[in-house]
């Protein structure tokens, strides 16, 4: 109860502000808000080709802003900054934008009443879902009716959704209760990189130079869906000891955690030449490009290493709790394009027999990455030129967007 009216009150005065402000002429520029850089990073580099003539600002999480303020040549804020500055700044820049485009659940959404020529877009960060969020998220039945309303106030506000398939599209129309005639077609920005041979290769250079004992091995990825509560207590349910006396002479480990998590004892001093903590490595499909073998549960990154066509491993140890109390979007084992194991023993032998459907990979990418051909940053620009006014077309291409 005391949660909800601390985020009540915190809406009241952002609103506040935001009719203040709102009173300011909107001009010809574009805000990223944003907890994830990658998408906005491939966006904004094609404003920049496009010589984009509007004013671009940044308004990040905590989680990115250093990234993206030594990245960008653009004003670049923090959100939710405890300075009466930097939230007058933040409103004043959201309340005068033609165009916002978000990348998460911002709360602030509720709050605001976007003038008729200002258009939010949401680009999402995850090009595919398994777990169940938004209005689909099994937990919402521990909150607040008045909750769920601000939750679908938020979703609301979101005038377009960039979609890489027509599933993904299914899937946002349930979980933010949005129309179809909202969806832009035009491809997830950061799978421009699995279609890029160029930054491949740097990216892949410079993964090798940073860490020597990847050479010569086969590159297995742990990377577990972060578990609620589980910041202090999380522990990993791999045996690592029978990993390393089973695979440690021809492959190694990165286990990627979620970077929050505090408790990463198990990992210490075991095997160093084999088991590699790369939790705090940002982005994940730096990562991907070098890795042999995925094993993951819940996550989205299978939607994104499905377009590199390799194999992958689904440890769903806890499936039966984790559908209960958070959700899945299907059924688990025809959903997933590999083998689904509960045991240390089944991932060395499916591994190590390469017990693989690569026509499943395949097909699966073939859904989920329908409109996600190396281009899908060009073609929002190429939206936000005809649609916004924002940046130059791209000469021999065609827009495509909408259905």
């Amino acid at each position: 109860m005391g949660r909800e009216i601390l985020i009540e009150l915190y809406l009241f005065l952002f609103r506040l502000q935001f009719i203040i402000l709102n009173w300011i002429p909107v001009k010809n520029k574009l805000t990223f808000v944003i907890s994830f850089e990658q998408n906005s990073f491939y966006i904004y580099e094609e404003l920049l080709k496009r010589q984009a003539d509007c004013e671009i600002v940044f308004i990040c999480d905590s989680s990115c802003y250093d990234i993206v303020k030594n990245e960008v040549n653009a004003k670049v804020l923090k959100l939710n900054a405890a300075s009466p500055i930097s939230w007058f700044e933040n409103i004043y820049h959201l309340a005068t934008s033609k165009t916002i485009i978000v990348d998460n659940y911002f709360g602030f959404l509720a709050a605001v009443s976007f003038k008729a020529e200002v258009e939010c877009i949401q680009i999402w960060h995850a090009a595919g879902a398994i777990k169940t969020f938004g209005l689909k998220d099994h937990s919402l039945a521990n909150r607040s009716s008045r909750a769920i309303e601000r939750f679908k106030k938020v979703y609301n506000q979101f005038h377009k959704v960039v979609v890489g398939s027509d599933e993904m599209a299914a899937v946002f129309q349930q979980a933010f209760g949005v129309s179809s005639d909202r969806f832009l077609y035009t491809g997830v920005p950061r799978t421009d990189l699995f279609f890029s041979e160029e930054k491949q290769k740097h990216i892949i250079a410079d993964l090798y130079r940073e860490n020597h004992h990847l050479s010569g091995k086969k590159v297995i990825l742990y990377a577990p869906t972060f578990r609620d509560g589980s910041l202090d207590t999380f522990e990993i349910k791999l045996d690592l000891d029978y990993l390393y006396q089973t695979l440690g002479d021809e492959y190694v480990l990165i286990v990627k955690l979620h970077p929050a998590i505090r408790n990463k004892s198990f990992l210490q001093n075991r095997y160093h030449h084999f088991i590699m903590d790369y939790s705090d490595y940002r982005d994940i499909n730096d990562l991907l490009l070098i890795t042999d073998y995925l094993i993951t549960d819940y996550s989205s990154i299978p939607y994104e290493y499905a377009l590199i066509n390799k194999p992958m491993l689904f440890y769903a140890y806890d499936k039966e709790s984790y559908q209960k109390q958070r959700g899945l979007w299907m059924d688990y084992e025809k959903m997933v394009p590999g083998p689904v194991v509960t045991k240390t023993e089944e991932i060395v032998s499916q591994i190590k027999e390469n017990r693989f459907d690569y026509n499943r990979i395949r097909y699966f990418s073939s859904k989920w990455n329908k409109y996600s051909h190396g281009h899908s940053a060009g073609e929002l620009v190429n939206y936000l030129y005809k649609e916004r006014g924002i940046g130059s077309p791209e000469k021999g291409r065609q827009v495509s967007y909408g259905t």
